[in-house]
């Protein structure tokens, strides 16, 4: 009966050794898998941050050149209506003539 308590003792301590070893590789791979994700969400970071900077940047250049395009609009009505006064006497001075000659 001692012989059968030894082996059965021998054989629960054999099974604890083989199932924490067993464990231990499992926890290895997934620290292994851990690291790789962190590594790759370092990355996306990464690239998601250069990605805002760089949109950031072409917001700010378009924005450059919608002001420009305003001002050099606004310059332009600004001598169209400058100029407007001038066109429209010429004009009615035509009329005024032509009426002069019909009657």
């Amino acid at each position: 009966m001692s012989i059968i308590g030894i082996i059965l003792g021998v054989i629960a301590i054999g099974l604890f050794i083989w199932l924490k070893n067993d464990q231990k590789m499992s926890n290895d791979l997934h620290e292994g898998d851990l690291i790789a994700a962190k590594h790759a969400f370092e990355a996306l970071m990464d690239d998601f941050n250069n990605y805002q900077i760089k949109t950031d940047r072409k917001i700010a250049e378009l924005e450059k050149q919608l002001e420009i395009n305003k001002n050099n609009t606004n310059k332009t009505i600004e001598q169209i209506h400058k100029g407007l006064p001038g066109k429209i006497r010429g004009v009615i001075g035509h009329i005024e003539f032509s009426q002069n000659n019909l009657r």
